[in-house]
Protein backbone atom coordinates (compact mmCIF):
# COMPACT_ATOMS: atom_id res chain seq x y z
CA UNK A 1 0.00 0.00 0.00
CA UNK A 2 1.80 3.17 -0.90
CA UNK A 3 -0.47 5.68 1.14
CA UNK A 4 -0.87 6.03 4.45
CA UNK A 5 -4.69 6.51 5.48
CA UNK A 6 -4.05 6.60 9.29
CA UNK A 7 -1.58 8.63 11.54
CA UNK A 8 -0.85 8.84 15.31
CA UNK A 9 0.28 12.60 16.10
CA UNK A 10 2.35 12.84 19.45
CA UNK A 11 1.31 16.18 21.12
CA UNK A 12 1.42 15.13 24.82
CA UNK A 13 4.94 17.30 25.75
CA UNK A 14 4.98 20.08 28.53
CA UNK A 15 6.90 22.13 26.19
CA UNK A 16 9.30 23.13 29.65
CA UNK A 17 12.24 24.56 26.91
CA UNK A 18 9.19 27.07 25.60
CA UNK A 19 7.41 28.85 28.98
CA UNK A 20 6.54 31.11 29.21
CA UNK A 21 4.45 30.62 25.78
CA UNK A 22 3.32 27.28 27.39
CA UNK A 23 2.37 28.39 30.42
CA UNK A 24 -1.49 28.49 29.12
CA UNK A 25 -0.91 27.26 26.02
CA UNK A 26 0.25 23.02 24.82
CA UNK A 27 3.29 23.87 22.67
CA UNK A 28 1.37 22.40 19.55
CA UNK A 29 -1.27 24.91 20.05
CA UNK A 30 1.12 28.11 19.90
CA UNK A 31 0.31 29.91 16.27
CA UNK A 32 2.64 29.63 13.96
CA UNK A 33 1.94 31.88 10.95
CA UNK A 34 -1.39 32.95 12.38
CA UNK A 35 -2.65 29.79 13.46
CA UNK A 36 -1.61 26.69 16.30
CA UNK A 37 1.62 24.70 14.79
CA UNK A 38 -0.53 22.16 14.81
CA UNK A 39 -2.88 23.22 12.03
CA UNK A 40 0.03 22.96 10.13
CA UNK A 41 0.86 19.44 10.65
CA UNK A 42 -2.50 18.22 10.48
CA UNK A 43 -3.02 19.69 6.84
CA UNK A 44 0.36 18.57 5.50
CA UNK A 45 -1.02 14.87 6.56
CA UNK A 46 -4.01 15.69 4.79
CA UNK A 47 -2.15 16.70 1.60
CA UNK A 48 -0.27 13.52 1.76
CA UNK A 49 -3.35 11.23 1.99
CA UNK A 50 -3.85 10.72 5.46
CA UNK A 51 -7.84 10.39 6.35
CA UNK A 52 -7.60 9.52 10.22
CA UNK A 53 -5.38 10.97 12.78
CA UNK A 54 -5.32 10.15 16.35
CA UNK A 55 -3.73 12.75 18.92
CA UNK A 56 -2.15 11.42 21.94
CA UNK A 57 -2.01 14.22 24.26
CA UNK A 58 -1.48 14.56 27.96
CA UNK A 59 -0.68 18.35 29.36
CA UNK A 60 -3.41 20.62 28.96
CA UNK A 61 -5.35 17.77 26.82
CA UNK A 62 -8.35 19.75 27.27
CA UNK A 63 -8.13 22.36 24.56
CA UNK A 64 -7.27 20.64 21.51
CA UNK A 65 -10.49 19.09 21.47
CA UNK A 66 -12.53 22.36 21.50
CA UNK A 67 -10.51 23.87 18.53
CA UNK A 68 -10.46 21.13 16.03
CA UNK A 69 -13.52 19.01 17.07
CA UNK A 70 -13.85 16.14 14.52
CA UNK A 71 -11.18 17.14 12.07
CA UNK A 72 -14.09 17.95 9.40
CA UNK A 73 -13.12 21.57 8.97
CA UNK A 74 -9.59 20.52 7.76
CA UNK A 75 -10.83 16.93 5.61
CA UNK A 76 -9.94 14.36 8.66
CA UNK A 77 -11.29 12.54 10.94
CA UNK A 78 -9.72 13.16 14.43
CA UNK A 79 -9.96 11.12 17.61
CA UNK A 80 -7.97 12.06 21.42
CA UNK A 81 -6.52 9.97 23.75
CA UNK A 82 -5.43 11.39 26.88
CA UNK A 83 -2.77 9.70 29.23
CA UNK A 84 -3.39 9.90 32.78
CA UNK A 85 0.10 9.68 33.19
CA UNK A 86 2.98 10.35 30.42
CA UNK A 87 3.63 7.31 28.54
CA UNK A 88 6.68 8.51 26.84
CA UNK A 89 6.69 8.88 23.36
CA UNK A 90 6.21 4.79 22.78
CA UNK A 91 3.80 4.33 25.71
CA UNK A 92 1.87 6.83 23.92
CA UNK A 93 1.82 5.29 20.60
CA UNK A 94 0.88 1.86 22.49
CA UNK A 95 -1.73 3.73 24.27
CA UNK A 96 -3.96 4.52 20.93
CA UNK A 97 -3.11 2.00 18.76
CA UNK A 98 -6.83 0.28 19.76
CA UNK A 99 -8.17 3.67 17.80
CA UNK A 100 -6.53 2.04 14.33
CA UNK A 101 -8.55 0.62 11.78
CA UNK A 102 -5.45 -0.56 10.01
CA UNK A 103 -4.74 -4.13 8.78
CA UNK A 104 -1.75 -5.70 10.14
CA UNK A 105 0.82 -4.87 7.08
CA UNK A 106 -0.74 -1.40 6.70
CA UNK A 107 1.25 1.56 6.93
CA UNK A 108 0.44 4.52 9.79
CA UNK A 109 2.51 7.68 10.12
CA UNK A 110 3.87 8.64 12.99
CA UNK A 111 5.30 12.22 14.08
CA UNK A 112 6.02 14.46 16.90
CA UNK A 113 4.03 17.25 17.63
CA UNK A 114 7.01 19.95 17.91
CA UNK A 115 8.85 19.47 14.61
CA UNK A 116 8.18 21.63 10.90
CA UNK A 117 9.86 20.21 7.99
CA UNK A 118 9.26 20.18 4.53
CA UNK A 119 9.39 16.20 4.58
CA UNK A 120 7.95 14.31 1.33
CA UNK A 121 5.17 11.98 3.14
CA UNK A 122 4.34 10.23 0.09
CA UNK A 123 7.81 9.67 -0.37
CA UNK A 124 8.27 8.32 2.73
CA UNK A 125 5.48 5.49 2.40
CA UNK A 126 6.61 4.50 -0.78
CA UNK A 127 10.16 3.91 0.41
CA UNK A 128 8.89 2.09 3.23
CA UNK A 129 6.62 0.06 0.78
CA UNK A 130 9.59 -0.60 -1.53
CA UNK A 131 11.88 -1.55 1.13
CA UNK A 132 9.53 -4.08 2.80
CA UNK A 133 11.02 -2.54 5.97
CA UNK A 134 9.05 -3.15 9.21
CA UNK A 135 9.69 0.99 10.44
CA UNK A 136 10.91 3.36 7.87
CA UNK A 137 12.14 6.38 9.62
CA UNK A 138 12.26 9.97 8.36
CA UNK A 139 16.15 11.18 8.62
CA UNK A 140 18.19 14.69 8.08
CA UNK A 141 21.74 15.77 8.22
CA UNK A 142 22.63 18.56 10.46
CA UNK A 143 25.69 20.02 11.22
CA UNK A 144 26.72 19.45 14.73
CA UNK A 145 24.60 16.21 15.33
CA UNK A 146 25.76 16.45 19.71
CA UNK A 147 22.24 17.24 20.62
CA UNK A 148 20.28 14.59 18.52
CA UNK A 149 20.49 10.80 18.69
CA UNK A 150 22.23 9.33 15.67
CA UNK A 151 21.26 7.23 13.16
CA UNK A 152 23.57 5.27 10.79
CA UNK A 153 22.52 3.54 7.41
CA UNK A 154 23.99 0.91 5.16
CA UNK A 155 24.37 1.72 1.38
CA UNK A 156 21.05 0.39 0.84
CA UNK A 157 19.48 3.00 3.49
CA UNK A 158 18.77 -0.21 6.31
CA UNK A 159 19.28 1.27 9.61
CA UNK A 160 22.12 -0.25 11.51
CA UNK A 161 22.45 1.48 14.97
CA UNK A 162 20.52 3.64 17.21
CA UNK A 163 23.40 6.29 19.03
CA UNK A 164 22.27 8.75 21.59
CA UNK A 165 23.53 12.15 21.60
CA UNK A 166 27.29 11.35 21.17
CA UNK A 167 29.68 13.65 22.54
CA UNK A 168 33.06 12.50 21.32
CA UNK A 169 34.70 12.84 17.81
CA UNK A 170 35.17 9.08 17.28
CA UNK A 171 31.33 8.57 18.30
CA UNK A 172 30.25 10.85 15.93
CA UNK A 173 30.20 8.49 12.69
CA UNK A 174 27.48 9.89 10.94
CA UNK A 175 25.39 13.54 10.28
CA UNK A 176 22.19 11.54 9.87
CA UNK A 177 19.92 12.04 12.66
CA UNK A 178 15.89 10.68 13.71
CA UNK A 179 13.80 13.59 12.30
CA UNK A 180 10.76 12.47 14.44
CA UNK A 181 8.92 11.08 11.51
CA UNK A 182 8.12 7.37 10.60
CA UNK A 183 6.24 4.76 9.20
CA UNK A 184 5.21 1.49 11.38
CA UNK A 185 4.06 -1.34 9.72
CA UNK A 186 0.68 -1.45 12.19
CA UNK A 187 1.40 -4.90 13.28
CA UNK A 188 4.80 -3.55 14.91
CA UNK A 189 2.84 -1.43 17.41
CA UNK A 190 1.44 -3.65 19.15
CA UNK A 191 4.67 -5.56 20.09
CA UNK A 192 5.22 -2.05 22.19
CA UNK A 193 4.70 -2.82 25.68
CA UNK A 194 1.46 -1.66 27.16
CA UNK A 195 0.35 0.61 30.31
CA UNK A 196 4.10 1.94 30.99
CA UNK A 197 6.25 4.61 30.05
CA UNK A 198 8.47 3.74 26.83
CA UNK A 199 10.85 5.78 24.72
CA UNK A 200 10.67 5.08 20.86
CA UNK A 201 14.21 6.24 20.48
CA UNK A 202 15.54 4.92 23.37
CA UNK A 203 14.04 1.39 23.93
CA UNK A 204 11.58 0.62 20.84
CA UNK A 205 13.92 1.19 17.58
CA UNK A 206 16.78 -0.38 19.14
CA UNK A 207 15.07 -2.80 21.12
CA UNK A 208 13.26 -3.84 16.84
CA UNK A 209 17.07 -3.79 15.88
CA UNK A 210 18.47 -6.29 18.00
CA UNK A 211 15.69 -8.44 17.18
CA UNK A 212 16.52 -8.51 13.55
CA UNK A 213 13.36 -6.38 12.47
CA UNK A 214 13.94 -4.21 9.24
CA UNK A 215 14.28 -0.16 9.81
CA UNK A 216 14.54 1.86 7.13
CA UNK A 217 15.71 5.25 6.88
CA UNK A 218 14.87 7.73 4.15
CA UNK A 219 17.52 11.44 4.22
CA UNK A 220 15.21 14.02 3.24
CA UNK A 221 17.29 17.43 3.65
CA UNK A 222 14.64 19.54 2.82
CA UNK A 223 13.45 22.17 5.58
CA UNK A 224 13.68 20.89 9.13
CA UNK A 225 13.39 22.73 12.11
CA UNK A 226 12.79 21.51 15.83
CA UNK A 227 10.85 24.06 17.33
CA UNK A 228 11.67 23.69 21.09
CA UNK A 229 13.14 26.75 21.91
CA UNK A 230 11.59 29.98 21.78
CA UNK A 231 13.74 31.30 19.24
CA UNK A 232 13.55 28.22 16.83
CA UNK A 233 9.81 29.06 17.35
CA UNK A 234 9.29 32.19 16.20
CA UNK A 235 12.21 31.44 13.30
CA UNK A 236 9.47 28.45 12.01
CA UNK A 237 6.63 30.83 12.14
CA UNK A 238 8.74 33.38 9.67
CA UNK A 239 9.57 31.03 7.69
CA UNK A 240 6.36 29.92 7.26
CA UNK A 241 5.29 33.70 6.52
CA UNK A 242 8.42 33.50 4.09
CA UNK A 243 7.42 30.39 2.26
CA UNK A 244 10.68 28.93 2.84
CA UNK A 245 8.80 26.42 5.44
CA UNK A 246 5.57 24.81 3.59
CA UNK A 247 2.47 24.57 4.76
CA UNK A 248 -1.11 24.82 3.19
CA UNK A 249 -2.28 25.91 6.05
CA UNK A 250 -0.90 29.33 6.20
CA UNK A 251 -3.88 31.85 6.27
CA UNK A 252 -2.78 34.23 3.34
CA UNK A 253 0.00 35.17 0.80
CA UNK A 254 3.45 34.05 1.99
CA UNK A 255 5.41 37.58 1.51
CA UNK A 256 7.39 39.57 4.44
CA UNK A 257 4.17 39.77 6.87
CA UNK A 258 1.12 38.40 8.02
CA UNK A 259 -1.22 40.54 9.63
CA UNK A 260 -4.72 38.43 10.90
CA UNK A 261 -7.93 40.07 9.95
CA UNK A 262 -8.61 41.81 13.09
CA UNK A 263 -5.04 43.72 13.58
CA UNK A 264 -4.67 47.28 13.63
CA UNK A 265 -1.15 48.86 12.00
CA UNK A 266 -0.06 52.19 11.57
CA UNK A 267 1.09 53.28 8.02
CA UNK A 268 4.10 53.83 8.62
CA UNK A 269 5.12 51.11 10.71
CA UNK A 270 7.33 48.47 8.82
CA UNK A 271 6.61 45.09 9.12
CA UNK A 272 9.27 42.34 7.77
CA UNK A 273 11.25 38.92 7.59
CA UNK A 274 7.78 37.00 7.68
CA UNK A 275 6.07 38.95 11.26
CA UNK A 276 2.87 38.06 11.74
CA UNK A 277 0.78 40.45 13.42
CA UNK A 278 -2.15 38.36 15.73
CA UNK A 279 -6.18 39.38 15.94
CA UNK A 280 -7.35 42.00 17.35
CA UNK A 281 -3.02 43.32 18.19
CA UNK A 282 -2.25 46.78 17.76
CA UNK A 283 1.03 48.53 16.25
CA UNK A 284 1.66 51.64 16.45
CA UNK A 285 3.37 54.77 14.28
CA UNK A 286 6.80 54.09 13.49
CA UNK A 287 7.29 50.63 15.08
CA UNK A 288 9.82 48.55 13.17
CA UNK A 289 9.06 44.51 13.65
CA UNK A 290 11.40 42.10 11.81
CA UNK A 291 11.22 38.17 12.16
CA UNK A 292 8.90 38.28 15.10
CA UNK A 293 5.31 37.30 16.00
CA UNK A 294 2.86 39.45 18.27
CA UNK A 295 0.18 37.34 19.29
CA UNK A 296 -3.79 37.96 19.63
CA UNK A 297 -4.39 41.56 21.11
CA UNK A 298 -0.93 42.39 22.16
CA UNK A 299 0.07 46.43 21.70
CA UNK A 300 3.34 47.36 20.43
CA UNK A 301 3.32 51.61 20.95
CA UNK A 302 4.55 53.99 18.75
CA UNK A 303 8.44 53.84 18.05
CA UNK A 304 9.11 50.38 19.45
CA UNK A 305 11.90 48.20 17.54
CA UNK A 306 11.27 44.39 17.90
CA UNK A 307 13.40 41.88 16.21
CA UNK A 308 13.57 38.15 16.14
CA UNK A 309 11.02 38.22 19.02
CA UNK A 310 7.85 36.56 20.03
CA UNK A 311 5.26 39.32 21.90
CA UNK A 312 2.63 36.66 23.91
CA UNK A 313 -1.33 37.67 23.80
CA UNK A 314 -2.36 40.34 25.44
CA UNK A 315 1.09 42.17 25.99
CA UNK A 316 2.06 45.25 26.00
CA UNK A 317 5.41 46.49 24.42
CA UNK A 318 6.11 50.36 25.41
CA UNK A 319 6.96 53.13 23.09
CA UNK A 320 10.58 53.41 21.47
CA UNK A 321 11.68 50.05 23.56
CA UNK A 322 13.98 47.34 21.75
CA UNK A 323 13.42 43.88 21.93
CA UNK A 324 16.25 41.51 20.31
CA UNK A 325 15.43 37.86 20.63
CA UNK A 326 13.28 38.38 23.45
CA UNK A 327 9.97 36.08 24.62
CA UNK A 328 7.00 38.27 26.31
CA UNK A 329 4.67 36.35 28.14
CA UNK A 330 0.95 36.90 27.52
CA UNK A 331 -0.61 39.84 29.70
CA UNK A 332 2.90 41.11 30.25
CA UNK A 333 4.03 44.96 29.84
CA UNK A 334 7.10 46.17 29.30
CA UNK A 335 7.47 49.92 29.72
CA UNK A 336 8.59 52.52 27.63
CA UNK A 337 12.65 52.70 26.86
CA UNK A 338 13.58 49.47 27.86
CA UNK A 339 16.09 47.22 26.43
CA UNK A 340 15.65 43.38 26.41
CA UNK A 341 17.73 41.37 24.25
CA UNK A 342 19.42 37.88 23.86
CA UNK A 343 17.19 35.37 24.28
CA UNK A 344 15.75 37.42 27.70
CA UNK A 345 11.96 35.68 28.88
CA UNK A 346 9.22 38.05 30.86
CA UNK A 347 6.93 36.22 32.33
CA UNK A 348 3.03 35.95 32.00
CA UNK A 349 1.36 38.91 33.33
CA UNK A 350 4.75 40.57 34.54
CA UNK A 351 4.92 44.43 34.73
CA UNK A 352 8.58 46.18 33.77
CA UNK A 353 8.39 50.06 34.64
CA UNK A 354 10.14 52.24 32.09
CA UNK A 355 13.61 52.31 31.20
CA UNK A 356 14.22 49.44 33.81
CA UNK A 357 16.37 47.64 31.43
CA UNK A 358 19.34 48.87 29.32
CA UNK A 359 22.24 47.52 27.67
CA UNK A 360 25.37 50.17 27.31
CA UNK A 361 26.03 51.24 23.68
CA UNK A 362 29.80 49.23 24.11
CA UNK A 363 27.89 45.98 24.57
Amino acid sequence: MTEAREAILLVGGKGTRLRPLTVHTPKPMVPAAGVPFLTHQLARARAAGVEHIVLATSYLAEVFEPYFGDGSSLGLSIEYVTEDEPLGTGGAIRNVASRLASGPDEPVLVFNGDILTGLDIRALVASHATSGADVSLHLTRVEDPRAFGLVPTDGTGRVTAFLEKPQTPEEIVTDQINAGAYIFRRSVIDTIPAGRPVSVERETFPGLLDSGAHLQGMVDSTYWLDLGTPQAFVRGSADLVLGRAPSPAVPGRCGERLVLPTASVAADAKLTGGTVVGEGALIGEGARIAGSTVLAGAVVEPGAVITDSLVGAGARIGSRSVLVGAVIGDGAQVGADNELRDGIRVWCGAVLPAAAVRFSSDQ
